[in-house]
């Protein structure tokens, strides 16, 4: 009997892993003919999106979807803040895409980096049918320097160009809601030196570090945005959340802004898959994903 409740202990435990990892697919370049600007045709210069697609029976063209910029300061990409990030929401109903943008430390430089972001949303947006997606219904989250990324598709998105030969660039890259965990936002006094060092390099000029400043980009089109910090956290300062929000809502657009006192930087969920012991955002992340009727 004890060996007969410890299997069904087990499978019970195992389940949502197992239908997680059945939806990963192979991750595929965003351009099939190399990126702009490429230095080289390294696996670094070759930017990519790994989709996470969840077991659902929803009617075709309704889920939600997210693509994800992991943090790494420009300079890596933290594995915690992309798949777990994406196996979270799977189990929320959501389809998630990671992306693999380029690095700082690979010499790239901005806009580079945006460019990857962009085109990441227009090809899920593109294809959309194929995924099931609605097409209105695409966000786009980060964390750390992935949320500076992730912000600055929020406020540097265009309508695509309709007279592309490539019909992906003809999709629009505004994200429809956002998700930004411990970000960088600002170039500012209150950036975080190493993401900016790698995103704009060491001597940006003024211009460039007030049009990458994104609590400064805010306008009223900017899409409604989650936002979460720490006051504990010693590495991305939270005045970065909290000037984000301000801009927010001095345009008038809608956000959830929550401040929790514990939680190191980088902390992600605070937890593996079957995410038993997420920390509290996750919850305030799925009250909000259902107030704005996105599950």
């Amino acid at each position: 009997m004890k060996s007969l409740l410890a299997l069904l202990c087990c499978a019970f435990l195992c389940a949502p892993l197992h239908l997680s990892a059945q939806s990963e697919k192979a991750a595929f370049p965003l351009w099939a003919t190399g990126a702009p600007g490429a230095l080289g045709t390294t696996d670094n210069d070759v930017p990519t999106l790994t989709p996470f697609l969840p077991e659902t029976t929803h009617p075709s063209g309704t889920l939600s979807s997210v693509v994800v910029c992991p943090g790494g300061g420009y300079g890596g990409l933290a594995g915690h803040e992309g798949k777990d990030y994406a196996l979270w929401l799977n189990q929320q109903g959501v389809a998630a895409f990671v992306l693999k943008y380029r690095l700082g430390s690979h010499g790239y430089r901005h806009p580079r980096m945006l460019e990857d972001a962009a085109r990441a949303v227009r090809t899920v947006r593109s294809r959309a049918g194929e995924w099931n997606l609605d097409p209105a219904r695409i966000g786009i989250m980060g964390s750390s320097a992935g949320g500076h990324l992730a912000s600055s598709l929020l406020t540097h998105f265009d309508a695509g160009n309709p007279a592309a030969t490539d019909p992906i660039d003809q999709k629009s890259s505004r994200p429809d809601f956002g998700i930004l965990c411990y970000a960088v936002i600002s170039m500012g006094p209150i950036t975080h030196q190493g993401s900016k060092n790698n995103l704009l390099g060491k001597d940006p000029s003024a211009e460039l570090v007030k049009l990458m400043s994104n609590e400064l980009q805010v306008t009223k089109d900017t899409p409604p945005t989650f936002i979460w910090h720490t006051w504990e956290d010693k590495a991305v300062k939270v005045e970065n959340a909290l000037e984000f929000a301000t801009a927010l809502q001095r345009n008038g657009v809608p956000f959830d802004l929550h401040i929790y006192q514990n939680g190191a930087h980088g902390i992600g969920l605070a937890d593996k898959a079957p995410f038993a012991k997420t920390h509290p955002w996750a919850a305030d992340l799925r009250f909000w994903f259902k107030s704005r009727k996105l599950l």
